[in-house]
């Protein structure tokens, strides 16, 4: 009789890697596990819009192991870890629980299939697209390394998100070559002597990254290398795909008038009123999305014939721009935009998940409401 098979916390993030590779997310993200040992057993998973005390709370009362959030737990540097505040509370608890807390945040916003898909969808959209496309997005970044310093200079390069080629990641190729340099006076060179001409064998790495990464992969591999002065050559590439990026913008079935797209709105993502800026006399057909915080796309929408919008956490200056450019700007809050990741990804996992024949159960949290109240 073979043994039950056991799910674990490194299967889930396998699962969530695979869909939402980590490398889509911008490079002030945080995302991945962010509590809690990857060899833990895992049977039952929260999947929740924000991994508040709230959500641990809802985790320990069912008996899951795991909480996997959109909103990163850790998002900036700790300087301490004290129960003072709602971070630490919640580290403390899922610490003392043994629950892992995961994040899937811009990866999953500019996945295919992802959270901006899920909302073009929601609000009946067709033929929706990328609104800031990934696909002309990549480099190949080429650096020149002393031979028995590749691997390391590589894992830099791979841990800081490059290297993710569609659903294979540690993509590189090398090649074995002779390299040549002369140090200057003042220089301390790893190998060679100031004002001598040094011959030294070398390798040539070649692995891809998309641009968002570009300064945190550069910055890692600086580090890793053991030159002094690092010799790498940038080359922007038109190739990759063209399902991935922030937003989506899309077609209405029939042009409708402001109201009734504004009573759609309101009806699909639960809100009982919105905030409108802009021109509301005109029939709206094509329609621009971004769940959360999406104003910075605004003016991207409107290059490609934007009609409208939809985002949230809208300010009184964007507001006043959407006036005086002529464009729908739709605020319906950052958490009616976001919220509808909860059922589509525990969906997406749980499909995953029964694939692979991994015994766990995803469940979508359901008490969580938005922080604001409209009187």
């Amino acid at each position: 009789m073979s043994a039950k098979k056991t799910t674990r916390v490194n299967d889930i993030l396998g699962l969530i890697n695979g869909l939402y590779p980590p490398a889509l997310a911008e490079d002030w993200d945080n995302v991945g596990l962010q509590v809690g040992d990857g060899r833990a057993t895992v049977n039952r998973v929260l999947v929740c819009l924000d991994p508040g005390a709230a959500a641990l709370q809802q985790a320990e009362q069912m008996g899951a192991q795991m909480v996997i959030a959109h909103h990163p737990l850790i998002f900036r540097p700790l300087k301490r870890l004290s129960p003072v505040d709602e971070t630490g509370q919640v580290l403390f608890r899922a610490v003392q629980q043994g629950i892992a807390v995961v994040s899937a945040h811009t990866n999953l916003d500019r996945a295919a299939d992802g959270l901006n898909d899920w909302l073009a969808e929601r609000l009946g959209l067709q033929q929706a697209t990328p609104l800031e496309q990934a696909g002309g997005d990549l480099l190949k970044l080429v650096v020149y390394v002393p031979r028995g310093h590749e691997e390391k200079v590589l894992d830099s390069l791979f841990g800081a998100g490059a290297g993710q080629v569609g659903d294979y990641d540690r993509c590189s190729f090398r090649v074995a070559g002779t390299g040549s340099f002369r140090p200057g006076a003042g220089t301390d060179p790893f190998i060679g002597q100031p004002g001598t001409t040094e011959t030294v064998e070398e390798v040539r790495l070649e692995t891809i990254l998309p641009k968002h990464l570009l300064r945190k992969a550069v910055s890692k591999m600086i580090q890793a290398h053991p030159y002094e002065e690092v010799a790498y050559d940038l080359i922007p590439l038109n190739n990759g795909r063209h399902d991935i990026g922030l937003g989506r913008i899309g077609w209405l079935p029939q042009p409708v008038s402001v109201a009734e797209f504004s009573a759609q709105i309101k009806e699909r993502l639960g809100l009982s009123a919105l905030r409108l800026a802009g021109p509301t006399d005109r029939p709206l057909k094509k329609i621009a999305v971004c769940g959360g915080s999406g104003v910075s796309l605004f003016g991207e929408a409107r290059r490609q014939g934007a009609d409208c919008l939809v985002t949230g956490d809208v300010k009184y200056h964007d507001a006043q721009r959407a006036r005086s450019e002529g464009m729908l700007l739709v605020d319906a809050g950052h958490f009616a935009t976001e919220h509808l990741m909860v059922a589509g990804l525990a969906k997406k996992l749980q499909v995953a998940a029964d694939d692979r024949q991994l015994p766990v159960e995803f469940i979508e949290m359901n008490t969580e409401v938005d922080p604001f109240e409209l009187i």
